[in-house]
């Protein structure tokens, strides 16, 4: 099916920019096949209800984000909710389970509502119930219509959570459905961003509710699996939750590297007990083969090992592993843009975009940064686009191996592997591992 202007238009502006599409990603997927295929047997895995993990493993300029972009945008097809963080030095660590919590509700996504959709799925969740009773022969215009649709909002969180849930999650969701209502839509918006994970919410407002201060670390996790209990009520097939970039983790002190891999440890071992949610996390090798990431926490890393046999590894394992881009997927990749291209004169366009050049820029590229793989990618991407745009805005350009000569604007992280430099200096102690700790 050919994208809306809307999203090709957006796929563009991304690529100029160096970075992955949230939209219109499957026009343009190459060799990934058997490894989507594989995200899609644990998407069908959860949706019977399973709680589960998975990893996607590769270096740098491997597709890991947009892979796991697209993983999110074929779980919302198949009916999920899906959550997309990415990690950060500053304010993600994973053993402060409020963090995970509120970046998680925070960028929580629907088909229907692309950020911000916890009011909607709310409001689905409460739509779904009130239409259950009525189908019972409940009137709506009754005196007690709104006292039925609370006990059975009750009823369906202890049969969803096991009765798992705080109580003062329960009491913000009826007080929410109160004030709205009673048409006190302000105050019941603060509640929702106090249950979304703010900090910054009025006393008043929390009053209403009868609760205090924020949502703990301690009860992060609980206040989840309510989250995930609205969502499948809403009629959600379950959630996804992507955590990117796992390898800053590497960045961090010492100490605060300890704590953020066990708190991933502790959220892979409450994993299976969350029935409807999967867990996807991306990472570098670095992040999962040394001391100084997973392989120094010997639960975690015996939890998710890695496995390969002469140089085969099974897709099924905890670890998915990507393989980096090599000539001839590039060049299919720039195939695959020189069709999407909105242009006013598509047989000029395509003449001048010849696959002849597309060879030529993908060799010009791969030796002018000396094939690192990491580096390659977004490098062309950013330099195909660019020439389609001159192309389509100079009637006499014609596009030549190096014109103009190419500058790439290198990362740290790709400047040290260009380099031959270890990204992260090693630290005293680094060999001997971490503890584990319960938080």
């Amino acid at each position: 099916m050919p994208l809306s202007q809307r999203d090709t238009d957006h796929v563009f502006q991304c690529l100029r920019g160096g970075t992955v599409p949230e939209r219109g990603l499957e026009t343009f997927a190459v060799g990934i096949e058997r490894e989507r295929g594989e995200l899609h047997r644990m998407l069908d895995l959860t949706r019977t209800g399973e709680g589960a993990v998975k990893f996607l493993r590769g270096g740098y300029g491997c597709g890991k984000t947009f892979l796991a972009r697209l993983t999110a945008v074929d779980a919302q097809e198949r009916g999920f909710a899906t959550s997309f963080v990415v990690v950060s030095d500053n304010d993600l660590h994973f053993h402060r389970f409020d963090d995970v919590y509120r970046k998680v509700v925070g960028n929580l996504s629907t088909s229907a509502c692309p950020l911000g959709a916890l009011a909607d799925i709310l409001d689905r969740w409460v739509a779904s119930v009130e239409a259950s009773l009525i189908a019972l022969g409940k009137d709506p215009d009754a005196p007690g219509f709104d006292a039925s649709v609370l006990a059975k909002l009750d009823e369906e969180l202890v049969a969803r959570t096991r009765n798992e849930v705080p109580a003062d999650f329960v009491r913000v969701v009826r007080t929410i459905f109160e004030l709205k209502q009673k048409g006190q839509l302000a105050e019941a918006s603060a509640l929702l961003s106090w249950l979304s994970g703010s900090e910054n919410i009025a006393a008043g407002a929390k009053k209403l509710a009868g609760i205090k201060g924020e949502i703990q670390s301690t009860d992060a996790l609980a206040y989840l699996r309510g989250i995930l209990a609205i969502v499948k009520g809403a009629g959600y097939a379950g959630l996804v939750i992507v955590i990117d970039e796992a390898e800053t983790i590497l960045r961090m002190k010492a100490d605060v590297r300890q704590k953020s891999l066990n708190g991933m440890r502790q959220i892979l071992d409450a994993a299976s007990g969350f029935h409807g949610l999967l867990w996807v996390f991306t990472g570098t090798p670095d992040f999962f083969d040394t001391n100084r990431g997973v392989k120094g926490l010997q639960p975690l890393n015996e939890r998710i090992a890695f496995t390969q046999v002469d140089g085969f590894a099974p897709l099924k394992q905890p670890q998915l592993a990507l393989k980096p881009f090599d000539q001839k997927r590039l060049k299919e990749v720039g195939m695959k843009l020189r069709s999407m291209y909105p242009t006013t004169d598509r047989t000029r366009f395509e003449t001048t975009v010849s696959p002849d050049y597309l060879d030529s820029l993908v060799r010009e590229v791969s030796a002018g940064l000396r094939a690192d793989v990491g580096v390659v990618p977004r490098q062309f991407l950013r330099r195909l686009v660019s020439v389609f745009d001159i192309v389509e805005q100079e009637p006499d350009f014609q596009p030549a191996p190096g014109k103009p000569p190419i500058e790439p604007a290198l990362t740290h992280t790709e400047a040290s592997l260009r380099e031959g430099r270890p990204e992260y200096p090693p630290e005293p102690g680094e060999d001997r591992g971490y503890e584990v700790v319960n938080f």
